[in-house]
């Protein structure tokens, strides 16, 4: 085994929280950094042009082409899993969109044990990396390395949509990230002036410059080496050579709610019953491994329009299509500057819930899936999450092998309660689409289809044409000893192992009402606070 040498800290992957992490724990040059990566370089056009999303999903360049297990309430699809395989992990391939969720989230992990989680508490720590374009204030801060700007394009559907939802009730705001996102509003984005601002560029390529900070890609990593309780050192393989990296401080575990939880699993931690039918010998029995996995599941209705532009009808168009490349090219706007989603609405699906309990993410385009051709038709595609689904599913060793796959069961739909959101849900997105401000382009339902009108039927259709949002969390989730399905306590240590953490998507004990890639940029911030505080006593 091949000596890669001693480390004050050893990061696994270089993901969204990674490259936080990396940058956080390597300000003092006295402190020695090893950061693991999977992937590769994001030295690939389409991982910095905002659009590129589009060729980047579903391509094993840069996405992990993971599948999930066959999903009963998805009609026992089995669907594609999209992960970031590059530096900076998901964030070089997501939808740009800054969102952090609502504070009544946070405020709940709170009201779980955690302290030091409510929304008080969080909000200094999205601050601390921001740099928002608008003025600072008491929400917004400037000057960070996490750039947030407003889209630098329209769509005249897109406007037409949002004044129907306002004549359905969902007025329009300004602001998503204030602690309440009940309302429409363009989502803000990560962007520096029509380019994709990605943790990696960020955060890891500024701090690789430090001579204290090691990047290593192309790493599959194996196990975390525990001693006497103590997690001592990192085994991996990269290039056919098996090599051994040790930690004086700690080893942080930062490969994302899919991988993390298998990396403790071969390990030894986890259950100790399911550990024994992979091999794995149990260093540590801990159930919670693996379970509490929670997604936002998109249901997504497609419209017909006619008479208004779509992404759909630019693209085939090869006078729009040519001016699509110039336009980015001379002005950094444009069709290739959008993010997936740029208008959202967070409503809710009934008046059972106190805070808004339902995103839309709605799009002036459509396609089967993520990977496939846009359709040869004027449309728009009104998305639609619950986004704070009661169903839950796991992450877990398929094989001791780290070649090989996770079985990944996301469980959609498995509760009467998500299923009744579904429903519900799609009655409202009927309902905002029937408002006169979107009559002049004839919307016409081309999914689920307006011959789909009972409940059943509905459900049955929402299963069918839904798909993840590609927010998984919870998998590795914060929480009180007591709790069977906690893995980690409020500072992010795995319980009854010194010397690792988890910190990453995996810790959210609840997934938060919107997108998940900011939280996830938060919580390495406040995860890196932590250690160096911890490590000055």
């Amino acid at each position: 085994m091949e000596d890669f040498g001693t480390y004050d800290y050893v990061i696994v992957g270089a993901g969204s929280a990674g490259c936080v992490l990396a940058n956080r724990l390597s300000a003092d040059p006295k402190t020695k950094v090893l950061i693991l990566e999977a992937g590769g370089r994001d030295n690939w056009i389409w991982f910095h042009i905002p659009v590129g999303y589009l060729f980047a999903i579903g391509n094993p360049r840069a996405d992990w082409m993971y599948t999930t297990t066959k999903i009963p309430g998805l009609g026992d699809r089995a669907i594609p899993y999209p992960r970031g395989k590059v530096i900076g992990g998901c964030s070089s391939i997501n939808a740009m969109v800054y969102m952090r969720g609502q504070a009544a989230d946070y405020d709940g992990w709170r009201q779980l044990g955690l302290n030091g989680w409510g929304w008080d508490d969080v909000l200094p720590f999205f601050k601390r990396h921001e740099d928002h374009i608008a003025p600072p204030n008491g929400f917004h801060a400037s000057g960070g390395e996490w750039r947030v700007e407003h889209p630098r394009v329209r769509w005249a559907l897109l406007d037409a949509i949002r004044d129907a939802a306002e004549a359905a009730g969902i007025p329009k705001i300004p602001d998503f990230n204030t602690g309440d996102n009940e309302g429409s509003s363009y989502f803000q984005v990560n962007q520096r002036r029509g380019r994709r601002v990605s943790a990696a560029g960020a955060f890891l390529k500024p701090a690789l410059k430090r001579p204290n900070l090691r990047l290593e890609t192309g790493i599959m990593v194996d196990r975390v080496e525990i001693v006497d309780g103590r997690a001592v050192a990192v085994e991996f393989v990269q290039g056919g050579r098996r090599c051994r990296a040790a930690a004086s401080g700690e080893i942080v575990i930062s490969a994302g709610a899919v991988s993390s939880p298998v990396i403790l699993e071969r390990s030894g931690i986890g259950d100790a019953e399911r550990l024994a039918q992979h091999g794995v010998a149990s260093v540590h029995h801990l159930p919670g491994v693996g379970e509490n996995l929670q997604d936002h599941l998109q249901i997504r209705p497609v419209f017909k329009v006619s008479g208004v532009r779509s992404l759909n009808t630019d693209y085939y168009n090869l006078m729009r299509r040519a001016w699509m490349g110039i336009e980015y090219g001379l002005f950094r706007k444009g069709a290739l500057t959008m993010a997936p989603s740029q208008v959202g609405a967070f409503t809710r699906s009934s008046p059972d819930y106190a805070t808004a309990n339902i995103q839309y993410h709605f799009q002036p385009l459509s396609l089967d899936k993520w990977g496939d051709g846009l359709h040869r038709f004027g449309a728009f595609t009104a998305s639609v999450a619950n986004l704070r689904p009661s169903s839950r599913g796991g992450v877990h060793l398929a094989s001791a092998d780290p070649a090989v796959q996770p079985d990944i069961n996301p469980n959609y739909l498995d509760t009467d309660e998500d299923k009744r959101v579904a429903i519900d849900s799609l009655n409202i997105t009927r309902r905002i689409v029937a408002q006169k401000p979107l009559a002049p382009y004839r919307p016409e339902e081309y999914l689920p289809g307006p011959a789909i009108a009972t409940d059943e039927d509905m459900l049955r259709m929402a299963g069918q044409i839904s798909s993840p949002i590609f927010h998984p969390v919870g998998t590795a989730a914060m929480g009180r000893t007591s709790d069977p399905r906690a893995v980690l306590d409020e500072r992010l240590r795995v319980h009854g192992i010194r010397g690792l953490r988890v910190i990453d998507a995996s810790a959210m004990p609840r997934i938060i009402s919107g997108n998940t890639n900011s939280p996830t940029i938060m919580i390495a911030e406040k995860g890196a606070a932590m250690i160096l505080e911890d490590a000055r006593g």
